[in-house]
């Protein structure tokens, strides 16, 4: 099932032509959620141009999160919709090439156009806004500048080392992890505020649960050592796999999981296979919940990244959108990777009862997107190997924290 997504750009010129600048937005239909942001000062520009930018900026940012999305695109500029819906001519010059690389970004049969009310606009108006103001001041547009609730920026956390075998997660996603792809774009995976609780509507149907596993231990985990996509992928240790038949054993019991899903990563395999096989059920594999690839820190311990890499590592634990060293993976794009992978899942195990095995970045960032709570919030929790932790999603947009870091199946 193909996603759906809704992106309103927009453009300006002050002066026309003057000093220009396109904003664009992606939001998820159903909760208004802000998916991705892209702004950007463009100099000297019409209104048109600036419009136009703005449509591709967004038009791109939708194709980065899901190329087989389906996109209906919002602008307040007639021009801009009814030429790109076929129904007024391009005769401008300066037109001609922005729409044939519009249309180029998805193809012609996923995407339609709307207009709508400067009024209704307002998101990708305040975007273009700020990048105009960015440009004047001789800077460079940075998401979240002025959106208060869309953006929060990590703070340098307290020193902290990983927790049993793989580093404290990323995040992800998807309270603001933030990830940057093209010039100006910033994906983002937070949840739209909704009220939840009492307040909440009584009528929503059964909630689609991810009962959370972290794979069992593996010979790296004792040692605490950076263990991600890009290393030796281990197999479960003896140990390893005796706490998958506890977790197998502890879940049976309860009954309740429909399907499983598995990252693709060994340990993880050999995990969802015990658990799979005292179900009854068969395994899926999802990409989206690999591990962080750690780089060139696989198999190192903190304290020997603290002495081989003390400043990427600085880097690292003060930005969601540092990498570690070697092309490792930022926990920013984790978010955004597991964010999708999430949104894909709920909407295939509607009302369900799923269990997905994957890895500590992967569950932490789980957790903080169902919370919305801020990046740094990952350095604050613990995720023991085997452990069980609980969301679950709500047809309003809604998610709850059910369980988090449950071992109890592991003291018999």
């Amino acid at each position: 099932m193909a996603n759906r997504f809704i992106v309103e750009a927009d453009g300006g010129s002050r002066g026309n032509p003057g000093p220009a600048g396109y904003g664009a937005v992606v939001l998820d239909p159903v909760t208004g959620e802000a998916l991705a942001e892209a702004a950007e000062y463009i100099g000297t520009a019409t209104n048109n141009v600036a419009e136009y930018k703005g449509l591709i900026a967004g038009l791109k940012a939708a194709k980065a999160l899901d190329p087989e999305a389906t996109v209906q695109v919002r602008m307040d500029s007639k021009l801009v919709v009814e030429q790109m819906s076929g129904r007024w001519k391009i005769k401008h010059p300066d037109m001609k090439p922005l729409a044939a690389e519009a249309r180029g970004v998805l193809p012609a049969g996923q995407v339609t156009y709307q207009w709508i009310p400067r009024e209704k606009n307002k998101h990708a108006d305040r975007l273009a806004n700020e990048a105009m103001d960015a440009g004047k001041a001789g800077k460079r547009w940075e998401p979240g500048a002025s959106a208060a609730g869309l953006h929060t920026r990590m703070t340098t956390p307290e020193p902290a080392a990983p927790a049993a075998g793989a580093p404290l997660s990323a995040s992800a996603g998807s309270a603001s992890a933030v990830s940057e792809g093209a010039s100006g774009t910033a994906v983002l995976a937070e949840p739209k505020a909704v009220p939840v609780g009492w307040a909440a509507p009584a009528d929503l149907g059964a909630p689609t649960t991810f009962v959370l596993l972290r794979h069992g231990e593996t010979a790296l985990t004792p040692q605490k050592r950076f263990s991600g996509s890009g290393g030796s992928d281990p197999e479960l240790s003896p140990a390893g796999r005796h706490q998958a038949e506890q977790a197998a054993a502890a879940l049976a019991a309860r009954g309740t999981v429909q399907a499983v899903v598995s990252s693709p990563v060994r340990r993880c395999r050999e995990t969802a296979a015990a658990v799979a096989a005292r179900l009854g059920l068969e395994v899926r594999m999802d990409e989206g919940l690999r591990e962080a690839d750690f780089g060139a820190w696989e198999g190192l311990t903190f304290a020997e990244v603290r002495e081989r890499y003390p400043d990427d590592l600085d880097a690292w634990l003060a930005s969601s959108k540092a990498a570690p060293t070697g092309g490792g993976e930022s926990f920013a794009a984790v978010a955004r990777r597991v964010a999708l992978s999430r949104d894909k899942l709920i909407a295939r195990y509607a009302g369900r009862t799923v269990l997905l095995v994957t890895h500590v970045t992967p569950v932490k960032t789980l957790v903080r997107l169902a919370l919305g709570a801020p990046p740094e919030s990952l350095f604050r929790m613990e995720l023991s190997a085997a452990s069980l932790s609980a969301v679950a999603y709500y047809a309003d947009g809604n998610a709850s924290l059910r369980l988090l870091n449950d071992t109890s199946h592991l003291r018999h």
